[in-house]
């Protein structure tokens, strides 16, 4: 919510990019693709959705009696308190720890924002379970997530697209309130870019290139810092049903950009939603 997303219409694949490949230019890369990068992001997606759903409802566990003080000003600011605390040791959630979330929400039974885990709070009475219906639905009892547009709380501002994780509050059986978490798709291309990094830092001190962004329908959603060349040479739509039509798990290819050559990737992740795709980027050194 208080942190930005990135979007920028898809465009068409720029010149530069060969449908054949010359030699090993971009076959190393796509092999790498393939055989490592693509089983990583489905593992780190797995693990973002378990992690998501286990850890807003232990939030929601903690925080059950949080619902009951009678004083507004006093349930917000203790619920508050213990969001944030939940999020560090020692009593921490460790699920929630790692999961790049921008937000975690307590939301009272009438839908509306109680308060999130901010002295900043922005996202304080707004109506999260009127155009988010996963946190409607966990109010309802039924804890679940799903990919939502949360409106931007900032005046002309872009929504937040976001994985929202929502788990009902119950105390003595009756459902208190809900708890709320949120997941923008740019923090999770974010975050795998960190770790394919991190997990091939030897490549990168030669010179190799590793990105990751995601795309919801022909949006982009990146992260600060993502190379603005390389957003140009996303496959556009036609390219991307052609290669997914061949090969619905993903598919690779190439092109060469200012003299790199680059190997690139589509996978889709029906997880989040029948639009969203994780597209990679792999470089060769130069």
């Amino acid at each position: 919510m208080s942190h930005p997303m990135n979007r920028l219409p898809v465009v068409a694949l720029s010149l530069l990019l060969v449908a054949g490949c010359d030699g090993e230019r971009g076959q190393n890369e796509r092999r790498d693709i393939h055989d490592s990068d693509m089983p990583e992001t489905l593992r780190i997606v797995r693990t973002d959705l378990d992690n998501g759903m286990s850890g807003v409802t232990q939030a929601a566990e903690r925080m059950r009696r949080g619902f009951l003080v009678e004083d507004p000003e006093q349930r917000e600011r203790e619920m508050r308190q213990v969001m944030v605390r939940l999020q560090q040791p020692p009593r921490s959630i460790n699920e929630l720890m790692v999961l790049p979330i921008t937000f975690l929400a307590a939301v009272g039974t009438d839908g509306v924002v109680i308060a999130r885990d901010a002295e900043e709070d922005r996202m304080r009475g707004f109506d999260l379970a009127a155009v988010v219906p996963v946190v409607q639905r966990a109010l309802d009892g039924t804890a679940g997530y799903e990919l939502s547009e949360i409106p931007s709380i900032e005046e002309g501002g872009p929504p937040s697209v976001s994985v929202v994780f929502a788990a009902p509050a119950r105390h003595e059986g009756r459902v208190v309130g809900a708890m709320v978490a949120g997941l923008p798709l740019w923090r999770v291309g974010q975050q795998l870019t960190r770790q394919l990094q991190l997990q091939n830092a030897d490549a990168l001190t030669r010179g190799e290139l590793i990105w990751v962004l995601l795309l919801k329908g022909d949006e982009q959603h990146y992260h600060a810092g993502f190379p603005p060349d390389l957003r140009q040479l996303v496959p556009d739509a036609a390219r991307r049903r052609q290669g997914l039509g061949e090969s619905p798990g993903g598919f690779t290819g190439e092109f060469q950009q200012f003299g790199r050559w680059y190997g690139y990737g589509v996978l889709p992740i029906p997880s989040f939603g029948e639009d969203v795709q994780v597209v990679l980027f792999r470089s060769d050194p130069v």
